[in-house]
């Protein structure tokens, strides 16, 4: 009796298991940490290593792909199939700094498996989840009896995204022509819980300012001059209090301009999901929830934007008193950007609202800081849901919708190709990302590189009917 798809990529991942997880323990040896210098040997040692291994995987072409700081790593498998989509993955191999003595029970990089869960850092971040494709793309060729995915298979793993991915951007400009692709998958992110497989669907983007604010060319005496002249710090408190109004929505004339609302199915999928708002509460370390009116706690920090006071200051900061008026003050803002949003139109609309508060006397500099626009992919998209049924065949049921609140380089990947961006992850948020004793869960690691052997085939039938 001939075995279905599924079993065949069962066994093929059972019977490769070990040798899989002798390979990932290596990698996870190399301190690739890209924040600090002292390791920019590793940093260039781990996209070696990993070309390497792609090009053993059965890559055709692995490449380094160098930057003005960390290496990336490139590399494309060609389906051969002339109506075949191109799809292109991304991570990174640069992982946080750690050391023992930050409170690992045992060496970041000496990886130990306890239980069924392997002990490293980059087990989770990133490298688990890079690593997974490479059984992955085998298992499905072995269980279809493909020599070529069925996809065009093109992997982009980046070397400083733990370092803010200062130069990632222009390396998706610089090669363009060699990342055009149908579709992304980012396998940097992670799911709902170990009993709740889900998939994110978008994520929020980012734009950052800090206004200073000058009055007196000194600290001048508040007995003297206090009533008489502008204080720059209460210009700022100012600034603050305008930010929102009594429903705590954005204050700022234009901010919601041309959002993409959630849609009441939306809304529906994330009611759905277990959330216990006490236990987030805990983990937030604070004691009540707080937002825009009308809107459920998944609802504001996935699906909505936000105005955040980073940091405030100004005048005299001592013990005891010292009766001033302040020469400077500063503010330091945040906005968290939904799809519709654009950083460069929030940006003029936030020079335009402060200006406006800003009164005669006061001289103010506004300065925005590195953007990152919001990505965010339909629900009923093709590839989207080719993605939700490989998981599902993978857990072996259904699988739900989530949002990412925080932003990241995957939007830059959408600017530049053009294309829907998928998120495909299996990490846990017991998996401690950028924390002592980071892990991941094996079940699941081993759960990705089966969603990974499904995915292509899926992807591949579904996109030449929706094409």
């Amino acid at each position: 009796m001939s075995q279905t798809p599924d079993s065949a990529v069962r066994t093929y991942i059972q019977q490769h298991r070990a040798a899989f997880l002798d390979d990932l323990t290596e990698w996870l040896r190399i301190p690739s940490v890209s924040a600090q210098p002292d390791h920019a040997d590793d940093v260039r040692r781990s996209a070696d290593w990993l070309a390497a291994k792609l090009r053993e995987t059965g890559f055709p072409t692995a490449e380094i792909w160098p930057t003005a700081g960390a290496p990336a790593v490139y590399a494309e498998w060609p389906s051969g199939d002339p109506d075949a989509p191109t799809v292109l993955v991304y991570g990174h191999h640069d992982v946080q700094p750690a050391a023992r003595e930050d409170g690992w029970n045992s060496e970041p990089f000496e990886p130990v498996v306890r239980g069924n869960r392997l002990y490293a850092r980059g087990a989770a971040d990133d490298k688990g989840q890079v690593f997974f494709h490479t059984l992955g793309v085998r298992a499905h060729l072995a269980a279809t009896g493909r020599t070529a995915p069925a996809v065009n298979l093109k992997l982009l793993i980046e070397g400083e995204e733990e370092s803010g991915s200062p130069h990632f951007r222009t390396l998706v400009e610089e090669h363009a022509d060699r990342l055009t692709a149908d579709a992304v998958i980012v396998s940097d992110t992670g799911m709902w819980s170990e009993d709740t497989p889900t998939v994110c669907t978008g994520m929020r983007g980012l734009a950052e300012c800090e206004i200073r604010l000058y009055g007196p060319d000194q600290d001048i005496h508040s007995g003297s001059f206090g009533g008489a002249v502008p204080n720059p710090a209460t210009v700022a408190a100012r600034l603050v209090a305008a930010l929102h109004d009594d429903h705590a929505r954005v204050a700022i004339p234009g901010f919601y301009d041309g959002i993409v609302e959630l849609t009441d199915r939306e809304r529906a999928l994330f009611a759905e999901l277990p959330f216990d708002e006490e236990s987030w509460l805990r983990t937030a370390k604070s004691y009540a929830t707080h937002g825009e009116a009308g809107h459920t706690t998944l609802e504001r920090i996935w699906a909505r934007p936000t105005a955040e006071v980073n940091g405030i200051g100004g005048g005299y900061q001592g013990p005891g008193s010292k009766t001033i008026i302040p020469s400077s003050a500063m503010v330091k803002l945040s906005f968290r950007l939904v799809a519709g949003q654009e950083p460069d139109r929030i940006s003029k609309a936030v020079r335009a609202w402060a200006e406006s508060l800003v009164p005669a006397g006061i001289r103010s500099e506004i300065a925005f800081t590195g953007s990152t626009r919001p990505c965010l992919t339909p629900l009923d998209h093709p590839a989207l849901q080719s993605v939700v049924r490989a998981m599902g065949r993978a857990f072996e049921q259904p699988v739900r919708y989530t949002r990412e609140g925080g932003s990241g380089p995957a939007a830059d990947l959408q600017d530049v190709l053009g294309a829907p961006v998928l998120f495909l992850g299996i990490s846990v948020p017991s998996d401690g990302w950028h924390a002592p004793d980071e892990k991941v869960e094996l079940d699941l690691l081993f759960k990705g590189v089966e969603t990974s052997a499904y995915l292509w085939g899926d992807l591949a039938g579904t996109w030449r009917r929706a094409r």
